[in-house]
């Protein structure tokens, strides 16, 4: 009787062990809602995600808002995705749409254990903003990124990005931009998340006079994120955080507001085998 005893035990632990280590980490509950730091993982086939963003940054005595309303679309398949992006400035002296990005992004490579997700994104910037009022260049512009993820623990997961743009022909010269970006995150559940983020961008413009301004901005920026999850498979994400200029050429300070809804549009073989 012992020895069915130590044997039924024994298959229990087993069994308790495979279900523990076929479980998906914490960190893959949340993972395509970064704030200033894009993630590298494509919609998946039929599902649609609107993002509103909305930072609120304070300098030298004043604010400065630019939501940015985005939606993001597979194409077929997860291989690929398109987007846009559209910002709109509210400025004490001056308020506008700026420049519409349209966006392609190729999912080169999935996530494994061991190699990371890379999607490196296109965009055409749009000259939608007037140019007059500083809400965009008055040229159309050509933006690449390059974002890498990887979940490198059961509650850590990294991201990286590499990037720049270019707008030809503005005043008679051709701006060149750079962006790096980074940031740690931390599952407390599968749920909610803890953030730190970090960008920094090194920025041209060109005045009338045909002179040419170079700024270096850099944000570090805690924030957390809170997912809820619905039964028909869509999934309402919304954050907070806190950026924290690090040059002379950032905000002090800011706020940072986060909501995203993702669901269903078509009726995929994934959500009927569910």
């Amino acid at each position: 009787m012992n020895l069915v005893v130590r044997c039924s035990s024994i298959i229990l632990l087993q069994s308790s062990l495979v279900s523990f280590s076929a479980a998906e980490p914490l960190a893959k509950g949340i993972q395509d809602n970064s704030f200033f730091v894009e993630e590298a993982y494509n919609q998946e086939p039929g599902v649609v995600q609107h993002i509103l963003n909305v930072p609120v940054f304070f300098a030298n005595g004043g604010k400065e808002s630019t939501p940015t309303f985005t939606q993001e679309w597979p194409v077929f398949s997860q291989t690929h995705q398109f987007s846009y992006t559209t910002p709109h400035t509210f400025a004490e002296e001056e308020s506008g749409l700026e420049d519409i990005r349209l966006n392609y992004r190729l999912q080169a490579l999935m996530e494994t254990e061991r190699d990371p997700a890379f999607a490196p994104r296109f965009s055409l910037v749009i000259p939608t903003g007037d140019a007059d009022k500083g809400f965009g260049h008055g040229r159309l512009g050509y933006e690449v990124n390059l974002p890498f993820s990887k979940i490198v623990s059961n509650r850590w997961s990294v991201h990286f990005n590499a990037g720049g743009s270019v707008f030809p022909d503005v005043n008679d010269r051709d701006l060149v931009n750079y962006n790096l970006g980074g940031s740690a995150i931390y599952a407390v559940s599968s749920n909610f998340n803890l953030m730190l983020e970090s960008v920094a961008f090194w920025e041209e413009d060109v005045d009338s006079a045909r002179k040419v301004d170079r700024t270096v901005a850099a944000l570090l920026s805690p924030g957390a994120r809170y997912a809820f999850n619905f039964p028909n498979d869509s999934q309402l994400v919304v954050g907070l955080a806190v950026p924290i200029g690090l040059t002379s050429d950032s905000p002090d300070y800011g706020l940072f507001f986060y909501c995203s809804f993702e669901h269903p549009f078509v009726r995929t073989e994934a959500c009927r085998t569910k």
